[in-house]
Formats: structure tokens, C-alpha cells, sequence
């Protein structure tokens, strides 16, 4: 017979629930970090393979993760309305500028709703010049990459494998930062480009 829960194991529920609702997500595939990175930046144990990920550049040229293969890839899912977003993109722009080139780009894709418009906005307002404009117009990436917030940054290596990811704002600019994200496109073989 089901007696009703006493006052005790209704706390210790509430707690475990809440637990479990706000503990940060590792992977969505099961993998344990090997490490952890300047603020906080996760890194696998092994590489991760991705899901397909469909999204346009700013002309609404159709494109993939997969045509940035040979690359080391700093992709982050952000958008204008999210004001930690809006603080770390001059970093991000910063990085692209220190690091951007044949071996590696930030790839920094909005899921705006209103469209690649209001990035373009977003752009000129806030002086970025060294970052492309990409946007996914149907809002997937989230859920595709198993991404419960923006910002959230994957760091993927010159295969397309997902190596590290962090969620959350940054200063991705930061000497530790840039050294981190250098010795990623250095682990790469020069002749994958």
C-alpha cells in the first residue's frame, strides 16, 4: 500500500531533482573529460564525431561543418539577444584576428530568428571586422550539437571531430586562451591543409 512521502523524503526528492536539472552536461555522448582548459574549457578523451550541421554564410550560400575539414574550428552557437554573447564577441573577433587563416577560423554562427540582418547590424555596431558572418535560419544547431544555452563553443580539430567544448561567456583573447587554442591547430599535421 503507498504511504504518502514524509516530509524529509520530499526535501531529499526536491533536492536530487534540482541536482540533476542543473548539473552541467559533460558530454551528450558519454565521454569523460580528459582535461580541463583555461575557464573552464572541456576537453575529450577521445575525439568526438559530429552530427550533420546545415547553416548558411551571410550571401545564404548553403554550408556544413564538412567544408571546413582540414581546419581546426572554434565554432560558437551565440546570438544578438544574449548579453554574455554580445560581451565575448569582440574576443572572439580578437582570436580570429591573432589566429584566423588557412589553419584555423572562429566560425561564430547566430541562430538569430530574425535573420543574417541583425548580424549584420550586430557587426557594424560592435566594430568586428576579422569574423564571417554565418547563421542557422532554422535554429537546429542547438539541438542538434546537444547544446542546452548560448554562448556554447566546440572546439573541432582538423577531422571535424569535436575535441573540447565550453559553455558559457569568455575572453577568448586571454594569453592563456590564445596559447590553448594555438597548441589545437599546432597538434594538427600541416599537410591536412
Amino acid at each position: 500500500m503507498w504511504q504518502q512521502p514524509t516530509p524529509v523524503a520530499r526535501v531529499l526528492a526536491a533536492m536530487l531533482v534540482f541536482a540533476i536539472s542543473f548539473a552541467p552536461a559533460v558530454s551528450t555522448a558519454g565521454d569523460v573529460p580528459e582535461s580541463v582548459g583555461p575557464q573552464g574549457f572541456l576537453t575529450w578523451e577521445t575525439a568526438r564525431n559530429l552530427p550533420e550541421l546545415a547553416f548558411e554564410d551571410k550571401k545564404g550560400k548553403p554550408l556544413t561543418l564538412a567544408d571546413f575539414h582540414g581546419r581546426v574550428v572554434l565554432l560558437n552557437i551565440w546570438a544578438t539577444w544574449c548579453a554574455p554573447c554580445r560581451e565575448e564577441m569582440p574576443t572572439l573577433d580578437s582570436l580570429q584576428a591573432q589566429l584566423g587563416g588557412e589553419r584555423f577560423e572562429v566560425v561564430a554562427l547566430s541562430i538569430d530568428h530574425a535573420g543574417i540582418g541583425v548580424v549584420e547590424e550586430f557587426y557594424r555596431e560592435t566594430g568586428i571586422q576579422h569574423l564571417r558572418k554565418y547563421i542557422d535560419p532554422s535554429t537546429l544547431a542547438t539541438s542538434t550539437l546537444g547544446i542546452e544555452g548560448v554562448p556554447t563553443t566546440l572546439l573541432i580539430d582538423h577531422k571535424g571531430r569535436e575535441i573540447g567544448r565550453l559553455t558559457g561567456a569568455t575572453g577568448w583573447d586571454s594569453p592563456a586562451m590564445v596559447d590553448f587554442i594555438a597548441r589545437a591547430i599546432a597538434r594538427a599535421p600541416v599537410d591536412s591543409y
